[in-house]
């Protein structure tokens, strides 16, 4: 029986890769409209893009897939962005949007004149895009899920909320309290943005430490737990237990620690190459192949016994990453119909 069903599974495989190898999307131009580049999951995602479809324009898969970032992380300027590649002529736009909501305008405009859009990570919820996105709601939750079974008394929480108004601070956020309403032994007594950043982080968490009483936990959304331990250390303060968001500098220090004291933690965050696991969705869906409205990728944790190997896999300003192929996304596409 196993035999047969692992016969099964290569056989659909091989259907799939089949299709791509017959895609005619060489002449295709996709392009990336990203919000936001001030913190190291975006640069990180931006680079993984310039690798994956600078390899693609190479082999000939598309013509050309260049990235476009806007300076003032505003929906407007995000709209008209949007509104200048459908002028250009593109015939997809992978979107990692700075609202869910703000740019649905302009997103029915490019589906109206023939685009694919494609959002990833901060994703719109015009029906005409297709979504690519994480369970953010999960990925606070499963931090509550954590101290749980590590301060099983409770205690209380700073949380480090995101950059204000997109998705995905809001989803993390209601994870976040889904979970202390859960575990009502825990409690959230500060709440900062640290913008995804570190040293945006450090400046507001030293901001509201004076304030706070004695903190056990920090929740957080990934590129700010470096930053809270450092606003920590410089108010003197003892080192809560931190939940870090798979950052270099993140988990450098956590080694540190580990090494010192036994410090433990978990840290958990979006692999920035999903952007191009939409890239290659783009392709896909350019390509004639039916794609699902709405995916799903999993997160990625790490833990105390794996910090040492995702740490030497990690480049020094960078994030614990995976990166996707062609194949990689037909996987994707074919577990979600």
């Amino acid at each position: 029986m196993l035999k047969k069903s692992l016969i099964s599974v290569v056989a659909v495989s091989a259907i799939f890769m089949a299709g791509a190898a017959s895609a005619d999307t060489a002449g295709k131009r996709i392009a990336l409209s990203n919000n936001y580049a001030g913190n190291s999951w975006r640069q990180a995602m931006l680079k993984s893009w310039d690798k994956v479809t600078g390899k693609a324009v190479a082999d000939g898969i598309v013509k050309e897939a260049p990235a476009f970032t806007t300076a003032e992380n505003q929906a407007t300027e995000q709209a008209a962005q949007i509104q200048n590649l459908i002028l250009q002529g593109y015939d997809a736009i992978v979107l990692n949007a700075a609202s869910p909501t703000a740019l649905n305008g302009a997103v029915k405009e490019a589906c109206s004149a023939g685009v694919t859009v494609v959002s990833f990570d901060g994703v719109v919820t015009e029906p005409c895009a297709w979504r690519i996105a994480v369970d953010f709601a999960k990925m606070g939750e499963v931090q509550l899920d954590y101290l749980a079974k590590r301060m099983a008394g409770g205690g209380n929480l700073l949380e480090i909320r995101g950059l204000a108004g997109v998705f995905v601070d809001d989803e993390i956020h209601k994870g976040i309290a889904a979970g202390v309403k859960k575990y009502p032994q825990f409690k959230i007594v500060g709440s900062v943005h640290g913008d995804w950043a570190q040293t945006v982080a450090q400046k507001n968490v030293a901001g509201v430490l004076p304030s706070l009483p004695k903190v056990d936990a920090v929740v957080t959304q990934g590129g700010d737990g470096y930053g809270a331990a450092q606003a920590f250390k410089a108010a003197s303060r003892p080192t809560p237990l931190i939940v870090m968001g798979n950052r270099h500098d993140e988990l450098t220090w956590w080694k540190q620690q580990k090494d010192a004291s036994k410090y433990e933690t978990m840290s958990v965050s979006i692999a920035p190459g999903v952007s191009t696991l939409a890239f290659w969705v783009a392709q896909q869906i350019l390509d004639g192949k039916q794609v699902p409205k709405d995916m799903i990728v999993p997160f990625l944790r790490i833990d105390q016994e794996n910090l040492e190997q995702n740490l030497a896999n990690t480049e020094p300003g960078g994030v614990a990453n995976v990166e996707y192929s062609q194949a990689d996304a037909l996987k994707v596409i074919a577990s979600a119909k």
